[in-house]
């Protein structure tokens, strides 16, 4: 190769690397102008976004005056919170206990199958019931208390078990 087609071969490399950096950079200008005119504008109008940053931005306290009435400035009380609902069995079923029961997970016995279910449902409903609330490690397998979703109301817990246990019957 001599020098005439090295220097040919680099001015056309450059100019391809040129042409790719301004199609790139006009890429950028491209996204920065439609992001201003769509997300931006978006997130300005949207009613959340503007209580959110209002609750950012707002003072973070008040002074009482003496003398005035101060009643405003009281702390506001917290709402207690609400009673988990209680689900149908198999709503909780397809929502939790499906990723362990169904594939027979960490040593869980699948749902619907005779021969694993029947020592446990000899135990009883009761032990079931608690083994589903409480947590329960054994020998072949452990079960976290309320399939890892404390939220729940042990009454859904207990319709769950009450709904996997009718599909081995």
């Amino acid at each position: 190769m001599s020098a005439a087609q090295d220097r040919k071969f680099f001015d056309t490399f450059m100019l391809v690397l040129g042409i790719l950096a301004a199609v790139t950079i006009g890429l950028l200008v491209l996204a920065g102008i439609v992001s201003d005119r769509t997300a931006k504008v978006f997130h300005e109008q949207d009613p959340l976004k503007q209580e959110e940053t209002l609750d950012r931005i707002a003072p973070v306290a008040r002074v009482a005056v003496a003398g005035q009435d101060n009643s405003a400035l009281a702390a506001p009380t917290a709402a207690p919170a609400a009673a988990a609902a209680d689900l149908p069995g198999d709503q909780v079923y397809q929502q939790v206990c499906t990723a362990c029961h169904g594939e027979g997970v960490a040593g869980a016995p699948k749902t619907g199958d005779h021969a694993t279910w029947a020592p446990r449902i000899a135990q009883g409903a009761d032990t079931l019931h608690k083994h589903a609330i409480e947590g329960f490690q054994g020998k072949t397998g452990f079960m976290p208390p309320k399939g890892g979703r404390t939220d729940l109301s042990d009454q859904s817990v207990i319709n769950a078990v009450d709904y996997m246990t009718s599909q081995v019957k």
